[in-house]
């Protein structure tokens, strides 16, 4: 999966663009903190910011910022913005706009790193739609009306798994990339719109009871929205 604060698993990747970057050892263990996947994706979401900045939207002191801020300097996340702010003031900005973690081969040599990774990213998407939850009603009610939380259940092979993943890819891929600095350029009336994505595999799940169910029950593939 991709995304301007996200990061996770996600097809293998034929050709890297430039704001893209495919997470290595190194750089895997440097986002498996929360305050990390948040970082990046705040400086990717709202631009350059400070230590100060980012500590008051985190809930945390400067100096946790500053301390996560050189950790992902030094594994090459995030950059000095040298063009802004002061001999007291430093400005970051991120280096790259979407992050790629598609290597099993990683994951089963770093497997405490992986799982940590994938916790924190997990824990900032569940930020993020409560978040979301929260500022619902006093949104427009046209944004209002356009939110939405689904689950459906499926069986499928691995094969149709990954095949379901890359078509979805294909599917948001079509539509407006964002970022600050194009923000001016986009239509009267668009905004910022989150899509987090999951694809959970439950192969230990038992397969349904050929015998009618005893009680009321969910259909499956119905939508919790």
């Amino acid at each position: 999966m991709t995304g301007t604060g996200g990061t996770g698993t996600g097809p293998e990747r034929s050709r890297v663009e430039a704001d893209e970057v495919v997470l290595d050892a190194k750089g895997l263990r440097a986002l498996a903190h929360p305050v990390r996947v948040q970082v990046v994706g705040l400086l990717r979401k709202y631009g350059p910011s400070t230590a100060t900045r980012l500590a008051e939207r985190l809930g945390v002191n400067s100096g946790t910022a500053s301390y996560h801020l050189r950790q992902l300097g030094a594994a090459g996340f995030v950059e000095e913005d040298t063009g802004r702010g002061n001999a007291r003031e430093r400005w970051w900005r991120s280096v790259h706009r979407t992050t790629w973690f598609n290597d099993p081969d990683l994951a089963e040599r770093e497997p405490e790193a992986a799982l940590a990774y994938s916790q924190s990213v997990a824990a900032v998407y569940s930020l993020r739609a409560q978040q979301t939850m929260n500022e619902l009603q006093t949104m427009p009610r046209e944004w209002r009306d356009s939110f939405d939380m689904s689950d459906w259940a499926l069986r499928l092979t691995p094969e149709e798994t990954a095949s379901l993943q890359r078509e979805l890819t294909d599917v948001i891929m079509r539509y407006r990339r964002d970022a600050p600095e194009e923000a001016a350029d986009a239509p009267e009336g668009a905004a910022r719109v989150a899509v987090i994505r999951y694809l959970l595999p439950e192969p230990d799940v038992p397969a349904a009871s050929s015998e009618p169910a005893s009680g009321p029950g969910t259909a499956e593939g119905e939508q919790t929205s």
